[in-house]
């Protein structure tokens, strides 16, 4: 009995959201209207919820907001008219993280000889990672429809720039020569940076090297494109679409640059040095004519989508 009112409340539920009334039982319009700014989202995680809700085949997870956009670009509409809104989107993103380690004074005799309960004498090093970005969009939107199903169409083109880099700070100063010389050491190696370089040496760099400043090359990405889709209102205001698109992506990527410091010496030269060489990588891009995914500057092609109205 209980399996039977369920079922009958879900048909009634599921008959009611497609029905094809303008207005909620509480008088409130389904449709968008001039003056509704709307803000859009992925719908995977929510139908997933919803599917596994009534299907229990895996643990069901909350559902998560995620970025429509492959930049993390917040995108959104504002309707001018109830069948023409302008789409915009944008990205503003500056961050920095600092890590610290404490290594060995490799230039204090001291180390070698401390006994307990003396203290060895320590240096710090510093990996300083920087990053920007940025990112916009802009574009007309044109709807069709009287009835919850509405179709649009319209343009839009973006642009989206992103750069980063690090800086590297060492406790211990490279000294070629004397008693105590200091050298490039696996102890000044920061996890997952990659700034130290023991064996086979860099090109250009004399032996194990380790790294000053790296650039990591900045990636500028244009794109203009056409599109199509279709939404259905399930609920007032709130909507779940796709649409597909067409255009131009073009992505430039700039050279990266490393400047790494090394003990060795130079052609012709007796004894060794402290060297610093800058070593360039080469730049890169693509560009398309086609239609979506070209670039990552738009939202996944034909990826279903929630639009909230408000």
């Amino acid at each position: 009995m209980k399996k039977s009112i369920a079922l009958v409340a879900l048909a009634f539920g599921v008959t009611s959201a497609f029905a094809q009334d303008l207005t909620s039982k509480k008088g409130e319009p389904i449709l968008p209207e001039a003056g509704d700014w709307s803000i859009g989202i992925e719908a995977t995680p929510f139908l997933d919820y919803a599917g596994n809700f009534f299907g229990k085949t895996v643990k069901n997870n909350a559902p998560t907001w995620n970025f429509l956009n492959g930049n993390n670009v917040i995108v959104g509409k504002y309707f001018v008219e109830a069948n023409k809104a302008y789409r915009a989107g944008i990205r503003i993103g500056f961050g920095s993280n600092t890590e610290r380690a404490m290594v060995a004074d490799r230039a204090a005799a001291s180390n070698t000889t401390v006994t307990f309960p003396s203290a060895n004498a320590m240096k710090e090093n510093e990996w300083k990672h920087s990053n920007t970005a940025f990112g916009l969009t802009g574009g007309i939107e044109m709807r069709k429809g009287k009835t919850r199903l509405q179709g649009f169409y319209g343009g839009e083109l973006g642009i989206f720039f992103g750069s980063s880099k690090d800086k590297f700070t060492y406790g211990n100063a490279l000294v070629a020569t004397g008693t105590n010389p200091v050298l490039v050491s696996n102890a000044d190696a920061f996890a997952g940076a990659n700034n130290v370089n023991a064996a086979p040496p860099i090109q250009g760099v004399a032996g194990s090297a380790r790294a000053t400043e790296r650039k990591n090359g900045s990636t500028f990405t244009f794109g203009v494109r056409g599109f199509v889709g279709a939404e259905y209102f399930v609920l007032p205001k709130i909507s779940v679409g796709a649409e597909f698109g067409w255009g131009i992506g073009l992505t430039s990527r700039g050279k990266t640059s490393t400047t790494w410091e090394s003990i060795g010496a130079s052609s012709g030269a007796t004894a060794n040095t402290v060297g610093t060489t800058t070593i360039e990588g080469s730049k890169s891009g693509s560009f398309g004519l086609d239609t979506d995914n070209i670039n990552n500057l738009w939202s996944p092609s034909a990826a279903l989508r929630m639009n909230f109205h408000f």
